[in-house]
């Protein structure tokens, strides 16, 4: 599939697929609770679906590399779903575990497997613009889901859950009748790798990247958990202004990676990892010292400009250095993120009962540590090196 017709459609798909998930944010935690659940079953609610993306994320992706892109695609589309009208049928606690769990198994598929098809249709010059509209596509999506969910739940509380799954539905279709496969754009993944384990993951020559992936993960998922807390306490923002501010947030981070096509070009992927890491680290530092609504907004905005390019950089350089299949090693690196998602709420919940402080000023160690284990990679492996310089 071309790559200038292919790229739209898969925007729109990511799109669709992250508005479904999104809508679902608000209203869960409430439904949960009117079905009697505490808080931390909620809690374990929430993690279940991530633990279910590590674990299943490589298999799908090694799966999407024997037998092609698209019917993994529609199995992680179908599996959120069913999951979303699960959800909105459940009577009892033990129904929403269920449905979580199978939501995340099957849904685990998305995410590597459109990153993986990103791969397979565009040149290692055109890799970053193609990350990059994926990962703007997706936090378009994760703005857009919460609102529409927000006023939805004004009929009830299962109006959101059967309005995700009816958005699914139409994306399955949409990639049923209109994406083509793009495995045999290349024949590069023949040979992936069942082999691959992830103990070789671990050790292999790419695992600085897995691991920066999962330093980036878990200090943005403690800000996810603890921000709303720590706005009301610095700056008296309630929860309509907290929702405006990480849409501001969303944007300024996806329009930035709608940029990354001209920035892969002029400073190539690890020079725009290595300055994503130093914004990212600035932000959490300017966080500690919000007032009101316009210096949360500002603040947040810078640090979702560094951290929103450093995600498609990744895997663009994962993806060109790789020996296994694109939907192997995709697969993993959404598994080193899950598992950032995992810890990273419950670490910043507990440093944040310390001191409100803490979960931020943790940010900055963490993004420091990712940053001097992407420059150790890099220094060895010329990665601050241009494309353009590259070629010339």
């Amino acid at each position: 599939m071309e790559l200038k017709k292919a790229l739209p459609i898969l925007f729109m798909i990511m799109f669709l697929v992250m508005v479904g998930f999104g809508i679902i944010i608000p209203v869960l935690p409430f439904y949960a609770e009117e079905l009697g659940a505490s808080p931390t079953e909620l809690g374990l609610l929430m993690a279940v679906y991530s633990l279910m993306q590590f674990l299943f994320a490589p298999m799908w992706g090694k799966i999407s590399d024997r037998i092609g892109r698209k019917p993994v695609i529609m199995i992680g589309i179908f599996g959120l779903s069913l999951s979303f009208f699960l959800l909105a049928l459940s009577t009892e606690v033990w129904m929403l575990f269920a449905a979580r769990i199978i939501g995340g198994i099957l849904s685990a598929a998305n995410m590597p497997t459109v990153t993986a098809y990103v791969a397979d249709i565009t040149s290692e010059e055109d890799r970053g613009k193609g990350m990059g509209i994926i990962g703007a596509a997706t936090g378009l999506g994760f703005i857009f889901g919460p609102a529409i969910g927000g006023v939805f739940t004004n009929i009830n509380l299962q109006t959101p859950f059967y309005l995700a799954g009816v958005v699914s539905l139409i994306t399955l279709l949409f990639v049923l009748f209109i994406l083509k496969e793009s495995l045999r754009v290349t024949g590069d993944h023949a040979n992936s790798s069942s082999r691959d384990s992830r103990r070789k993951v671990i050790r292999g020559p790419l695992a600085m990247l897995y691991f920066l992936q999962f330093f980036i993960s878990l200090s943005l998922s403690g800000l996810e958990a603890t921000y709303a807390y720590f706005a009301a306490e610095k700056a008296s923002l309630d929860a309509l202004t907290l929702g405006y501010i990480f849409m501001i947030m969303g944007l300024a981070s996806a329009i930035v990676q709608g940029s990354m096509g001209a920035l892969t070009k002029r400073f190539g992927e690890g020079a725009i990892i290595q300055m994503g890491i130093i914004i990212s680290a600035l932000g959490f530092a300017l966080i500690l010292f919000t007032q009101n609504f316009t210096t949360a907004a500002i603040f947040l905005a810078i640090f979702g400009v560094g951290n929103g390019v450093i995600r498609p950089s990744v895997s663009s350089l994962l993806t060109k250095y790789s020996k296994m299949g694109h939907g192997a090693a995709t697969g993993y690196l959404s598994s080193f993120d899950s598992l950032g998602r995992i810890i990273g709420p419950v670490l910043g919940g507990f440093l944040y009962s310390i001191t409100i402080n803490l979960p931020y000023i943790s940010g900055i160690f963490l993004t420091i540590i990712a940053y001097f284990l992407f420059m150790t990679y890099a220094s060895r492996s010329n990665l601050l090196v241009s494309y353009r310089d590259q070629n010339r």
